[in-house]
């Protein structure tokens, strides 16, 4: 006699069982007064969470990124361990753009200030690569363009 436990435990079933309940129904209001309804499939639902997980890691890329422009313009020092974190997690985000353009250098009475192009231009990269990768989900899932 198999019990509850078995039919989670067991892959395929735990599958049908998860897409089962992802089936949404969504109801639409048109602008004579009828509404259309039309199920949500588990996979629109599966290419939304690739979607957004792409997102996500886009923006942690850009926003570490973007602190390590700000804190190089700032003269932030690179003694700190906050700042040597951010340099250091996103050094080998900007290596390969670094001899495009050459980093121009200011240096103060206390601080050096860091104009590092080679930063924005990874930071458009990497955008321009996120929104490429969401768009071939979407080609692979079938989707058009005003689904996602």
């Amino acid at each position: 006699m198999k019990s509850r436990l078995d039919t989670y435990t067991q892959p395929k079933k735990w599958l049908q069982l998860m897409q089962n309940i992802v089936k949404e129904t969504v109801t639409q209001q048109t602008p004579g007064g009828a509404s259309t309804i039309s199920a949500t499939s588990a996979q629109d639902t599966q290419t939304q969470t690739i979607v957004n997980v792409i997102y996500f890691i886009s923006g942690v890329i850009e926003v570490t990124l973007l602190f390590r422009f700000l804190l190089k313009v700032s003269g932030a020092n690179p003694g700190s361990i906050f700042v040597s974190l951010i340099y250091g997690f996103t050094q080998f985000l900007t290596l390969p753009f670094t001899s495009i353009f050459s980093a121009a250098t200011s240096t103060g009475v206390e601080v050096r200030s860091v104009f590092e192009p080679a930063t924005l231009i990874a930071m458009l990269v990497y955008a321009v690569v996120a929104w490429g990768i969401v768009r071939l989900v979407a080609i692979l899932a079938g989707q058009s363009n005003e689904e996602l």
